[in-house]
């Protein structure tokens, strides 16, 4: 496809520069002048062109899909008379620079919705306010990874950006002025991603911004709370605040502050910041509509078990529904008011939180819990005796009959075949058991350490063996039935 011919506009006088070319008046090249020069990077409508022309993206229908028929352009003009455009528009890492011929985005562009231009070479916000102020259904924009640190968005040119309700400023490095511009400008904003962009500090505002409801900020230097309650000014119907990766140090504002601060506050992710005090944990209670909150990789919580941590962060914020994304139910709620309880109990008055005084009113003061360990048991010592021959045997008890007896061979010194083994439980009023099924486990005979063993030469066929088992079980002889 033929490159568009541009006109390349001027970010600081908004004059067309002709290099001395000549034009006409209705602003065409005049035909016996020179080209006009090449731009550095592409146009947002020769992307356009090329990556939605019929050839490289074939005509379908279905939602957002339409085929666009372009009008009378002026005489010359290389563009195609339609394209195949969807509503969501994905221009990313296209280098593009300029705008292009803004008569042709109208045209093209009236039903986007969505448009994404991160990883561009957009570094002129007129260049951008052309794109944005001929696209009037732009609900959606994304102009992450641009190099927009060192241009200023005038207010007139902020007014293009009305209608947009999600704006993505990720690592562009814009500056909180700019941010304020346009927040100044955008009645309908409800969505604002400001991540990796290097901020140390926030810009006052002198007006708010009441319609936004989602901030990103992620990846940041907020260290200092003094600059972060400047957001809660700057944006009063707050309901999610996303600012993980900020290395911040402590929450210094009083619980009546806090609570005018972010009257809205549904949501606060806090993950990897550097909080180091329960305290301030304690205070997000004061956020009067706090929910949701996600707080991984603190310096807080190093030190504890999985386990402990949740237990203590639940106990900690008894209005939140859920903690770093999993939902709090009541029986994992009170468990965890009593873990509190219990894990507090041994520390000194004057270091009791302040949390804790509260679980002791609901729950009273709570002793330690039992420790029970119902693993079964892997090892028996037990007593083995064969004859004269007595000796104290450490056994598995996940092994069966047949494998016990080759252990026992060592022991008295006969094959497995040669003896008849018998258990003898110390605590039981009966006599021995015969241990007759060789693929029995020895743990369903629940051996337990100081139990006995009875070993039983077989002496041949049809002669009776008598058993007599140890004299403090009082038993009778028992006689076990003649070999076959």
């Amino acid at each position: 496809m033929e490159p568009l011919q541009e006109r390349t506009v001027s970010c600081d006088s908004g004059l067309v520069e002709r290099d001395n070319a000549e034009s006409d008046p209705d602003g065409n090249w005049d035909s016996g002048a020179m080209d006009p020069p090449e731009q550095e990077g592409r146009t947002f409508m020769q992307v356009l062109s090329e990556k939605y022309s019929p050839e490289n993206f074939p005509y379908r229908r279905g939602p957002g899909m339409g085929k666009v028929v372009v009008p009378t352009l002026p005489q010359g003009s290389p563009m195609k008379d339609r394209l195949n455009l969807p509503s969501v528009l994905v221009l990313s890492g296209c280098g593009i620079s300029h705008a292009g011929e803004e008569r042709e985005i109208a045209a093209f562009c009236t039903h986007v919705v969505e448009l994404d231009l991160s990883h561009n070479k957009l570094q002129d916000w007129h260049e951008i306010c052309k794109i944005v102020l001929n696209i009037p259904n732009l609900d959606f924009l994304n102009l992450s990874s641009n190099p927009l640190s060192e241009v200023v968005l005038e207010p007139s040119g902020a007014e293009a950006f009305a209608g947009v309700r999600r704006l993505v400023l990720n690592n562009t490095q814009v500056s909180w002025d700019t941010v304020l511009v346009l927040t100044r400008e955008m009645p309908e904003l409800e969505e604002l991603f400001l991540c990796l962009n290097g901020y140390t500090g926030v810009s006052a505002c002198t007006s708010p911004c009441h319609s936004l409801r989602l901030l990103h900020i992620t990846d940041n230097d907020l260290e200092d709370w003094t600059e972060v309650r400047k957001i809660g000014s700057m944006f009063p119907g707050l309901e999610t605040l996303v600012m993980a990766n900020c290395n911040l140090s402590c929450i210094q504002d009083s619980g009546d502050t806090l609570g005018r601060l972010f009257p809205n506050l549904r949501s606060i992710n806090l993950h990897n910041s550097g909080l180091s005090r329960w305290e301030d944990i304690e205070k997000l209670n004061h956020f009067p509509k706090l929910e949701d909150v996600r707080l991984l990789g603190i310096p807080l919580l190093q030190n504890y078990t999985n386990t402990e941590r949740r237990s203590l962060m639940v106990a900690h914020l008894p209005g939140v529904s859920s903690l770093n994304g999993s939902v709090v139910t009541y029986g994992e709620r009170e468990d965890s008011e009593r873990f509190f309880i219990r894990y507090h109990v041994d520390y000194p008055e004057d270091r009791l939180p302040y949390r804790y005084h509260c679980l002791v009113t609901k729950y009273g003061k709570l002793e330690p819990l039992a420790e029970i360990d119902l693993r079964p048991r892997c090892h028996a010592e037990v007593e083995v005796q064969c004859e004269d021959v007595v000796e104290q045997v450490s056994i598995r008890l996940d092994q069966t009959v047949a494998e016990l007896k080759k252990q026992l061979r060592t022991v008295v010194q006969l094959s497995a075949s040669q003896m008849r083994l018998y258990y003898i439980d110390k605590d039981s009023v009966f006599g021995p058991e015969e241990m007759k099924y060789h693929t029995r486990a020895l743990h369903s005979y629940s051996i337990q350490d100081g139990d006995q063993l009875l070993v039983v030469p077989k002496t041949g066929r049809g002669t009776a063996t008598t058993v007599k088992p140890p004299s403090n079980l009082n038993s009778q002889t028992v006689t076990p039935p003649l070999l076959k």
